[in-house]
């Protein structure tokens, strides 16, 4: 089944889910739109004023945010249609989009947003040396993936996502980090409110509980839709057990 982003600014064609970049707008993909969204909100909260690039911007959703606080955001993505969506979505002032790799864009700035792709690279070091030397003095990088450990099925090594080079534990991504930056400020994303309400739930036995009174559709269809920012935090501990790191990186 293809979904495609549900109610778009007329003249601006929806996006579909491919596996390879969240979207907002499709109710089915809600989780992981949110789960990217409140990490964008925390870092936006840092970006008052500043000139921001945000590398693999996607549909575009992210450089919105940041735009809220930054004095300038610049949008940068390959992909042609998630490029022209985002170009024709996104006009608030200060907001730019460019269609660029990762590799080619190398404009000053003040900080880097880097979020749920460096998992998707083959050259993760020389992506963050670039980064490094784009900032302009006191600049900062914010790189985030997700925690293999969570990620991954119980037992295996790896996820299973083809588009994924390389899945990270959090010393793996922190020496990572490290080669590029002197400064490296590790954050982990955990569920909050009813995402750890669930978390309790399932431990206590829901998933054998909903499918035998015949509740799996109805609750699902109204509990996806209606997770929100909110059902997530960040925090510096236990980094082991997090959804997501976030890597707050300085020269």
């Amino acid at each position: 089944m293809e979904y495609l982003q549900k109610d778009q600014p007329a003249g601006v064609p929806p996006l579909a889910l491919t596996g390879e970049r969240t979207l907002p707008d499709v109710p089915e993909e809600n989780y992981w739109y949110r789960r990217h969204e409140v990490v964008y909100e925390w870092i936006a909260e840092r970006c008052g004023g500043l000139d921001v690039v945000d590398m693999a911007c996607g549909e575009g959703y992210g450089t919105d945010i940041l735009a809220s606080r930054a004095a300038r955001v610049t949008g940068i993505d390959a992909n042609p249609e998630a490029h022209e969506h985002a170009r024709l979505k996104y006009t608030r002032p200060g907001v730019s989009f460019v269609r660029d790799l990762v590799e080619g864009y190398r404009e000053p700035c003040d900080a880097v947003v880097f979020l749920q792709t460096i998992e998707h690279v083959q050259n993760p070091g020389e992506i963050l040396d670039g980064f490094r030397a784009m900032l302009r003095p006191g600049g900062v990088a914010f790189v985030s993936t997700p925690n293999v450990l969570t990620l991954a099925p119980e037992g295996e090594e790896r996820s299973g996502n083809p588009w994924h080079v390389k899945e990270y534990r959090a010393g793996e991504f922190r020496e990572l980090c490290e080669r590029s930056f002197g400064s490296v400020e590790m954050l982990g994303l955990f569920h909050a409110r009813k995402l750890r309400a669930h978390e309790l739930a399932i431990k206590a036995g829901w998933d054998s509980l909903h499918p035998r009174v015949r509740i799996t559709k109805p609750f699902y269809g109204w509990f996806t839709p209606a997770i929100a920012p909110g059902d997530f935090r960040l925090a510096s501990a236990p980094l082991d057990k997090a959804l997501d790191f976030l890597a707050v990186l300085r020269p």
